[in-house]
């Protein structure tokens, strides 16, 4: 009775272990998958940021070209206002053809003698410097053509798909249209076609 009171309760004490020891198995092999999620969750985690950074990485080594470059259209634009400025003052003047014609003023009426007939002293103190004026004015105007036309066909010579900005191309046909008009006038003042010298007859 004594000994298979001992043997049952190492029986029972046996059982109990056994079942102690697969109870911590079991709830081992239960948390081993659970913890392999976690850690391929944040392997997956930690992918996702490192290509995050390179994304941001790439998109940054892509705009710093762009960056040195300046914005685009910066340089059309001066030129296209620039345009339209010479051609402005082809129409209105400027100190260099008013210093022109004043220097031309003063070789005429130093190079006419006072017994010079008066449609030559008519010629050489105004007339000559009417022309030097309508000539520095064309010169203006022909600069002011050329400029805006480069800038209208400057597109054609870029980087395909980068169209001009629209207030360029009107800045530039300003540009164009006052140095046509200029250079109009001043070929037709310097040949006398319009407000020619007066008659001294």
């Amino acid at each position: 009775m004594g000994t298979k009171t001992v043997d049952e309760a190492v029986d029972a004490n046996g059982t109990e272990a056994k079942s102690d020891e697969e109870t911590v198995d079991v709830t081992k092999t239960d948390e081993a998958p659970d913890a392999e999620v976690e850690e391929t969750g944040t392997a997956e985690a930690e992918d996702a940021e490192d290509q995050d950074d390179l994304d941001a990485e790439a998109l940054e080594g892509e705009d710093a070209p762009e960056a040195e470059k300046g914005t685009p259209g910066v340089g059309q634009g001066a030129a296209a206002v620039v345009s339209a400025g010479l051609g402005v003052v082809s129409l209105t003047g400027s100190w260099v053809a008013t210093v022109a014609a004043a220097r031309e003023t003063l070789v005429g009426q130093l190079g006419t003698s006072s017994t010079a007939s008066v449609a030559k002293q008519v010629k050489e103190v105004y007339g000559d410097a009417w022309a030097t004026t309508a000539l520095v004015g064309g010169l203006f105007a022909l600069a002011a053509l050329i400029v805006g036309v480069v800038v209208l066909v400057r597109p054609a010579f870029g980087a395909p798909g980068k169209p001009q900005a629209a207030w360029i191309k009107s800045v530039a046909w300003a540009g164009v249209s006052l140095g046509v008009i200029g250079l109009v006038l001043a070929v037709a003042k310097y040949s006398d076609i319009i407000l020619g010298l007066p008659s001294t007859g």
